[in-house]
């Protein structure tokens, strides 16, 4: 059995300002998502600009932050929101959904696509391979702020989190930072190294993201507020996960199914 560390969640204090484990979290995923896109774009006939890798990551910032936000509040929360509109931005009480930030990055690089006369899945196949990052950097952040904790277990890696109970549990965001991160990125970074048919590497980040946040949903702890949704088992992070892999299915037969021939630069 292991001890959670209890890791203070405020990183650095200046004065009245307190920058949080998490946001360094969120800046580690942007930065290293933008140092990566930039090595990709100056690849020749890549399709990019750095200019555009830079915009490209600023439109994804506002969409991840903004639609993380109100899905976590629409999905997860909506109860308290309709007593309380103004909870949408308490954002120092915490609440981000990866749902509600994916809903949020597609509205925002279909803006993006409209400015640059892109094609948006082209896009979408571009930046798809960092997205990971940002996940397993997010993940850790849960784990620092000790948040978002798994269910009781007995296996020998169970961890007690004394802000929580005494009881040893899933460190569930470690699983989700090692799947939805680590292992997501390898697949991702590898798959798109040669160019590949269009939908093929966004449908296969859907598709893996929705396999790995399902499963891991077996051992992470529901939301106090919602517990199981149906069956006594079904967690409303799965029923969201289910869309995510039929997309994915739809996206890799699109891309190859019929073949399409349109290749992606990534």
């Amino acid at each position: 059995m292991l001890m959670y560390p209890e890791i203070d969640p405020v990183a650095i204090q200046l004065g009245p300002l307190s920058v949080r484990w998490y946001g360094i979290m969120y800046l580690i995923g942007f930065a290293s998502g933008y140092w990566l896109l930039a090595r990709r774009a100056r690849q020749p006939n890549s399709g990019w600009t750095v200019e555009q890798v830079s915009d490209v990551i600023f439109y994804g910032a506002l969409g991840v932050i903004l639609g993380g936000r109100i899905g976590y509040v629409i999905f997860y929360n909506f109860s308290a929101f309709l007593s309380d509109p103004l909870i949408l931005l308490k954002v120092w009480n915490g609440g981000m959904s990866f749902h509600g930030g994916f809903l949020g990055v597609m509205l925002a690089m279909w803006l993006f696509a409209r400015k640059y006369r892109k094609n948006i899945w082209d896009i979408l196949d571009f930046g798809a391979p960092i997205v990971p990052i940002g996940l397993g950097a997010g993940r850790i952040g849960n784990f620092i702020g000790g948040e978002l904790v798994g269910r009781t277990t007995d296996v020998p890696w169970g961890m007690v989190f004394p802000h929580i109970d005494n009881l040893p549990r899933h460190p569930s965001q470690l699983y989700q930072a090692a799947l939805e991160g680590v292992a997501l990125f390898c697949i991702l970074w590898f798959f798109s190294a040669k160019p590949r048919p269009r939908y093929a590497v966004s449908g296969l980040f859907a598709l893996f993201y929705g396999i790995f946040r399902f499963g891991v949903e077996f051992v992470r702890q529901p939301d106090g507020h919602i517990g199981f949704v149906a069956l006594n088992w079904l967690t409303m992070g799965q029923i969201l996960s289910l869309p995510m892999i039929a997309v994915g299915l739809i996206l890799l037969y699109l891309a190859y199914g019929k073949r399409n021939g349109k290749q992606t630069a990534s």
